[in-house]
């Protein structure tokens, strides 16, 4: 019979994670089979450095904390080693860094996650990631503006152009 205290103990990991997932907005289950010390110990920095953390869990444990918090969707990804990976603040720039080690060390996979509650696929996951940053789409944005500024102040100094050579002749 299992003692009381081991049996306290999981359950205030269970209470814990399900706290920690309610208030995360970026949930990700992955397998990280096959990943070196070395590699998860560059991920991990890679990820508190875009204010996520990764931490692996009994699949069981997960499994009770998403039930505990009405999520039963992710139940069927819960097979074989699983690290969670979350973010509390912006989801994207720790999908990203998730994405791009994911590309570099094919072993470890995205199993399936949640962005603000909602439970998402894989595929949508990964398009997702593969998004432009903000940063790189305000930079879009401001080109694009420019340009557009650039040909109306053209197209004003040729006016100004032919009303000169029209006053001229």
């Amino acid at each position: 019979m299992a003692n009381k205290n081991v049996i306290a103990g999981k359950e205030a990991q269970v209470k814990d994670l399900a706290e920690h997932m309610k208030g995360a907005k970026l949930i990700l289950l992955v397998d990280y089979r096959g990943t070196t010390v070395e590699d998860d110990t560059k991920l991990r920095k890679e990820l508190r450095e875009a204010n996520g953390m990764c931490k692996i869990t009994k699949n069981n444990i997960i499994k009770r904390a998403l039930d505990l918090n009405g999520e039963s969707a992710l139940d069927d990804v819960l097979e074989g080693p699983t690290a969670i990976v979350s973010s509390m603040e912006d989801y994207l720039t720790s999908l990203k860094v998730v994405y791009k080690f994911s590309k570099a060390h094919e072993n470890y996979k995205i199993k399936g996650g949640m962005i603000d509650g909602k439970v998402m696929s894989v595929d949508e996951l990964l398009t997702l990631a593969q998004l432009p940053s903000r940063e790189e789409l305000l930079s879009k944005l401001a080109g694009s503006l420019l340009q557009t500024i650039a040909k109306v102040a053209v197209a004003i100094d040729q006016v100004r152009i032919q009303k000169e050579e029209g006053a001229e002749a």
